[in-house]
């Protein structure tokens, strides 16, 4: 993100706890298999507390270093002009959106996922409203990268991770999350989606629209 501000606690809280506790996780398989999403122990066992815990482990060095990167790059801005409150608020919600997309998505079958895509997706799609102009640095492309081309991007990987069901990464949560952390935004900030209408109707658009694809898909199944 542009920006000469360090990162403020909230931030960096999220972001090197979920790094611990990921690499305790790649240590032991039994405390990932404690926390992680699982759709049947949810639903049968009750074991609602995995919607949130298995935000906090990720799949190998490659998931979390992406998930890592794109809350640290989004977050931070959003804490240093609205504040920690704000960030946990829409982190956590967003997750808890991601998480019960995946559910319900999932009602009907063992389904099992980690990471914490829907509330770093719910983060990114905030940002474009919160930041307006935001952009983000790769380290391998030497120019900025918009914040909503970037969050288009992170949708893209999101489909092809669903079409493909690679690994146990939460790709459903994508959707999910990034459309929570839309409304969120909406709810409590109007007027920085009075400010650009058309955007929002854009991002919104791609949002639901995925939501119905990921729905004619699972009836299909």
């Amino acid at each position: 993100m542009n920006g000469s501000e360090a990162a403020l606690p909230v931030t960096m809280v999220l972001v090197f706890g979920t790094g611990l506790i990921s690499f305790l996780g790649f240590r032991s398989p039994a405390l990932v298999d404690r926390y992680l999403f699982d759709s049947q122990r949810i639903l049968r066992g009750g074991e609602y507390q995995r919607t949130v815990t298995s935000a906090f482990f990720h799949a190998d060095l490659g998931h979390l270093f992406f998930n890592l990167f794109s809350l640290y790059s989004f977050a931070q801005g959003i804490e240093i002009l609205y504040g920690g409150g704000t960030l946990l608020m829409i982190y956590f919600c967003s997750i808890l959106g991601g998480s019960a997309f995946s559910l319900w998505i999932h009602r009907r079958e063992e389904y099992r996922a980690l990471g914490a895509s829907g509330g770093v997706c719910g983060v990114i799609y905030a940002a474009i409203f919160l930041l307006p102009g935001s952009s983000v640095y790769l380290f391998f492309i030497p120019i900025p990268i918009p914040a909503a081309v970037y969050a288009v991007v992170f949708l893209v990987v999101s489909i092809w991770g669903i079409r493909s069901r690679f690994g146990n990464i939460g790709h459903d949560a994508h959707v999910g999350g990034a459309l929570v952390g839309l409304l969120v935004t909406a709810i409590a900030f109007p007027g920085v989606i009075l400010a650009q209408p058309l955007l929002f109707l854009l991002v919104m658009a791609i949002s639901v629209g995925l939501l119905v694809w990921l729905v004619r898909r699972d009836r299909k199944s």
